[in-house]
């Protein structure tokens, strides 16, 4: 017989059990969601492409800014990884900028 110790024996009906069996399935499924979310848009850096599509420029025009230190940038091999905070920085002075005027 197996040692049932440490463990809690609860005499549910069949409609109660289905309701936790939903409910904790839910709740797991939900907070795997939001820690997936939560990690994918934690993203440190993104490519020079990735950039210019998200500003709506082209790809010159983000090397442009690297170079004028607009943003600030990393080159890793052939690759140049732009950190997405200066990203989001360089969108708020525009903005900013915009409506100074």
């Amino acid at each position: 017989m197996p040692d049932l110790a440490g463990m809690k024996v609860i005499i549910t009906t069949r409609e109660e059990l289905e309701d936790l069996v939903k409910t904790s399935t839910a709740k797991s499924i939900k907070e795997y969601y939001s820690q997936k979310e939560s990690n994918d848009s934690k993203e440190p850096h993104t490519t020079v492409q990735e950039a210019a599509k998200r500003l709506k420029v082209s790809e010159l025009t983000i090397r442009n800014y690297i170079k004028r230190g607009m943003l600030l940038a990393h080159k890793v091999g052939n690759r140049i990884l732009i950190d997405t905070a200066s990203i989001d920085k360089a969108l708020s002075e525009v903005k900013s900028l915009k409506y100074k005027r």
